[in-house]
């Protein structure tokens, strides 16, 4: 008969055993590493969102929403231009009117965003960026339809990218003044799309295929902590494209970035109501009809 080998056994049992026990240990790390790595660490989260956050009398002030209020601003350094100019080059009505809500809109929301700026003591650009300079020039070189065709197409892709960042803004912010520029900055963008489509000159697949492809835009170096600045210089026109054959034409840009300071947003005591001369006669003496003979 055959003799069993008791050690050499054990030692296979044992050998067995331990890998059963290593392949279960690595599971459980594999299981508990995602947890720990997604928490909130230094330099991650909510972390981050702290360190870029400066506090305001009307709530936290976050990287993103000075972000926005810079980009409210820049919106209409070249959109009001690129409005007055569809005023005047449209070959169709729809292209005029198109130019008019934006003329009106941004009139409107630049006011706005200065005044916000003045009250969180931001400092704001009174240029157009590179991108927004060269969409002028475009659209200062073209001619009859194909104006039509530029100006609809490329002022709605712009309107189409901020529309996500006021979303975004409107949806996280804290601070009460940036909220309700979110709001007037996403009832004017909403205005603005729908002018645009109405031109029926629109190329949706382009936008799908832009929107399919782009990559998240660079943030624009906006200031960090609130406080005094100095006033930015005063905006320079943007002027016609020197290839164009037409009198030389300026486009009116929104005024510098200067506001008065915010008056104090403290309540008022509420006025006393002037009183009328009947109740005035009624409290000295009541109705003096009584003491009259018939």
């Amino acid at each position: 008969m055959r003799s069993i080998n008791s050690h050499g056994t054990s030692r296979r049992l044992f050998s067995g055993t331990g890998l059963i026990v290593t392949g279960l240990a690595a599971t459980l790390v594999a299981l508990i590493f995602p947890i720990w790595s997604y928490s909130d660490r230094s330099g991650t989260g909510v972390d981050t969102l702290n360190a870029q956050t400066m506090s305001t009398r009307y709530g936290p002030l976050s990287a993103l929403d000075r972000e926005f209020v810079t980009k409210v601003r820049l919106a209409g350094l070249w959109e009001l231009p690129a409005g007055q100019q569809a005023e005047e080059r449209g070959t169709t009505q729809a292209v005029k009117t198109a130019g008019e809500h934006l003329v009106e809109g941004h009139t409107f929301l630049d006011e706005r965003v200065r005044e916000v700026a003045s009250r969180l003591g931001l400092q704001l650009p009174n240029q157009p960026n590179e991108q927004q300079r060269a969409w002028l020039g475009t659209l200062s070189a073209a001619r009859g339809e194909e104006y039509d065709v530029q100006f609809a197409n490329i002022l709605r892709k712009a309107h189409g990218k901020v529309f996500g960042l006021v979303a975004q803004v409107r949806a996280s912010t804290r601070n009460s003044l940036v909220r309700g520029l979110a709001d007037d900055a996403n009832t004017t963008v909403l205005d603005h799309i729908t002018v645009l489509e109405a031109t029926g000159l629109v190329d949706f697949d382009a936008l799908a295929r832009d929107a399919a492809t782009a990559s998240p835009p660079p943030l624009t170096n906006s200031p960090a902590p609130p406080g005094p600045t100095d006033s930015p210089s005063p905006p320079v026109p943007v002027s016609a494209s020197p290839a164009d054959p037409s009198p030389a034409r300026t486009y009116t840009l929104p005024p510098p970035a200067t506001s008065r300071p915010p008056e104090d947003d403290e309540p008022k005591e509420p006025k006393e109501p002037k009183k009328s001369e009947a109740s005035k006669d009624g409290d000295k003496g009541g109705d003096k009809s009584e003491d009259k003979k018939p």
